[in-house]
């Protein structure tokens, strides 16, 4: 396989490039009338998710309209919990939602560990969105991490301070050991999966990595993700910690290609801790994209000078807010790629 456009992987694996890539989380969603359109003939997100020919569709719409250097599969992170028994549903301006949440060793013994046939709609999703997208540019694949999906999987529901799920880090260690570690053969089965139908580069959502302390966060986070890491070392992977800044010295120290860093996080600092063998991505505020396009190309060009010509791959530092204007986001896109390649070039 040759693709047409390979930047994406070439940053990630540290290679040189005519330009910097970039691609933006969320990408493929509400920001895009023609990602509406399609919602409208569904009743809901999960559904979107389950139908492979509208996944692929949706998939590929930012790499027409946006311009972007790799589509990320259209899927959401809660499709593990559900396959190995924890249904949850999508509730309108609510958020997920799990009718039942793990509190008991009999709970626990219940779950099963998801496989091929529980997640067999996300793989036929890969294939015909690589099939579509005929070796334009790659294709993301993705999970989110165990210690986010215990969160959710614990609490059954979005929180500001995921309480429920930090106690029982304190309260039954072992028992959240055990979880963790079934959440995470379920994730490295499911990205094999992803593998084999044909993703070219994995990235890891620890969506609420943020709300522990770095010894909590190596302990009962960053051990599981690096054994992932290691079980799926036949593609590049991104690791993207929201609000892990006392941990990104270890998360450089995990076998990832990529390390993703939140809008907070100082370019800099972030580089000394992850060290020069990491690319670093992201990490403008999405926030600065409700901003005129004057002030947009200005704060993506501070963005590309602190990260420098080298290892780095442009992105937001968080999905990108969906009541955020499309031509904002490819404002954003088109300077990164105009301005890089003047950086390359030397002629900026």
């Amino acid at each position: 396989m040759t693709l047409t456009n390979d930047l994406l992987l070439r940053a990630a694996r540290g290679e040189k490039t005519e330009r910097t890539p970039v691609w933006v989380m969320r990408q493929a969603g509400r920001i895009l009338n023609e990602y509406n359109e399609v919602r409208k003939k569904l009743s809901g997100f999960i559904e979107l998710v389950k139908m492979p020919e509208l996944a692929a569709e949706v998939t590929i719409q930012p790499v027409d309209i946006l311009g972007v250097d790799a589509a990320i599969i259209f899927s959401d992170i809660l499709v593990i919990p559900e396959a190995m028994g924890l249904p949850y549903q999508m509730l309108e301006g609510r958020g997920p939602f799990f009718p039942e949440t793990i509190k008991t060793e009999e709970d626990l013994n219940k779950l099963r560990t998801a496989d091929d046939d529980s997640l067999g709609y996300v793989a036929e999703a890969i294939r015909l969105t690589k099939k579509e997208l005929n070796d334009r540019v790659p294709l993301i694949g993705f999970t989110g991490a165990p210690w986010t999906l215990f969160c959710y999987m614990i609490e059954g529901k979005g929180s500001k301070t995921f309480s429920l799920a930090r106690r029982m880090l304190y309260e039954k260690p072992a028992f959240s050991h055990t979880l963790l570690s079934k959440i995470t053969d379920s994730i490295i089965n499911y990205l094999k999966m992803q593998i084999a139908a044909g993703a070219d580069i994995l990235q890891i959502f620890d969506s609420w990595a943020g709300v522990l302390p770095p010894w909590q966060y190596d302990e009962f986070s960053l051990k599981y993700i690096s054994r992932i890491i290691d079980s799926v070392s036949d593609i590049p992977t991104i690791i993207f910690a929201k609000g892990a800044y006392g941990s990104r010295k270890s998360i450089g120290n995990t076998n990832c290609d990529v390390v993703g860093l939140d809008w907070n996080m100082d370019i800099g600092e972030s580089r000394s801790l992850v060290g020069e063998e990491k690319t670093l991505q992201g990490n403008m505020d999405p926030a600065a994209l409700y901003a005129g396009f004057d002030i947009i190309r200005e704060e993506t060009r501070k963005m590309l000078d602190l990260f420098g010509s080298d290892r780095h791959i442009a992105n937001l530092g968080h999905g990108v807010y969906p009541d955020t204007n499309a031509d904002s986001v490819k404002c954003f896109i088109d300077e990164v790629k105009e301005y890089s390649a003047k950086m390359r070039q030397g002629n900026y």
